[in-house]
């Protein structure tokens, strides 16, 4: 499979459509919706064109049009549809079948013009919740059945953390500082995922908490420095990998010793690892985070 994909089977169309392929099939073989190739060994082959176009036609779909009916209009005329139905209200799967389109040809104009539509309509926080959150769950899907490949999934996660980022440096010189509580926010050693954990300082930040972000791969070691300086501060980390040579309750302990025991600190932990991997209640001083949701009400 190239970086710069193409062609698509139809298990990829199911795959990024949401559509079952023997639905596909169908309208296929009864309405004659998508035209796809063929390869020597009879494998149907589709464009990306007839990806887009099954992608409004799912759209068009599931807000209520009949696919008999779709199947008679023009080629020009189903773009045009999505554009009407494309409001604030509905906008979200139209802008998610927009990013992956834009993920899928490395379109970097693409994912801008969609986001700065989705900007005109709704926050920045409402984005990243109800758009960006779903795509990233979709995407990695998309990975983990090979549809796409790792360069795709780098790309979007790129344009989307530059977007997180540059809200970040618009928040900080707009938002008071009212909390009385300063996070440290970081990433165990060998963990470089910072996606949530960026999201996570937006919303510090958006609160008016004070801030310290350590970034990726932060040891224990590293860690003790700030204590000379935010001694009950409340530490921020997002697990995506487990510690190395660790299990997470091994981690908890060695954080309570190096780090908790004598100072007023505390410990926020979130992420994949700790909510499927842990089943132990942490020690005291150490918290678990089970969803953005939840993080938001504790600030």
């Amino acid at each position: 499979m190239s970086n710069t994909k193409s062609a698509f089977n139809i298990k990829d169309l199911e795959h990024i459509s949401g559509i079952k392929a023997h639905t596909i099939r169908i309208w296929e073989k009864r309405y004659n919706i998508l035209q796809p190739s063929r390869t020597e060994t009879n494998i149907r082959l589709y464009s990306l064109e007839s990806l887009q176009k099954l992608l409004n036609i799912t759209l068009l779909h599931n807000h209520g049009y009949k696919i008999s009916k779709i199947a008679t209009y023009p080629e020009e005329t189903i773009p045009s549809l999505v554009k009407e139905i494309f409001s604030p209200n509905n906008s979200k799967n139209h802008a998610i079948n927009s990013f992956k389109v834009a993920m899928l040809q490395f379109d970097r104009q693409l994912f801008l013009k969609t986001y700065d539509s989705m900007l005109a309509q709704r926050s920045f926080r409402e984005i990243f919740n109800n758009v960006f959150i779903p795509l990233l769950n979709e995407i990695g899907v998309l990975w983990q059945t090979q549809t796409i490949t790792p360069a795709h999934e780098h790309f979007i996660s790129s344009l989307i953390r530059q977007k997180l980022i540059l809200n970040i440096d618009k928040i900080q010189s707009e938002t008071l500082i009212t909390g009385d509580r300063t996070l440290i926010f970081y990433l165990p050693a060998n963990d470089n995922h910072e996606m949530g954990l960026l999201y996570m300082h937006y919303e510090a930040i958006l609160n008016g908490y004070k801030t310290v972000y350590l970034g990726a791969d932060v040891t224990l070691e590293d860690l003790k420095n700030t204590l000379a300086f935010h001694k009950d501060a409340t530490f921020v980390t997002y697990f995506t990998l487990l510690p190395e040579d660790l299990s997470i309750e091994e981690y908890f302990s060695a954080f309570s010793r190096e780090i908790l025991e004598g100072t007023g600190a505390t410990l926020w932990a979130s992420g994949c690892k700790v909510l499927y991997t842990s089943d132990k209640q942490p020690d005291s001083g150490i918290s678990i985070i089970h969803s953005f949701a939840d993080y938001i009400k504790r600030l």
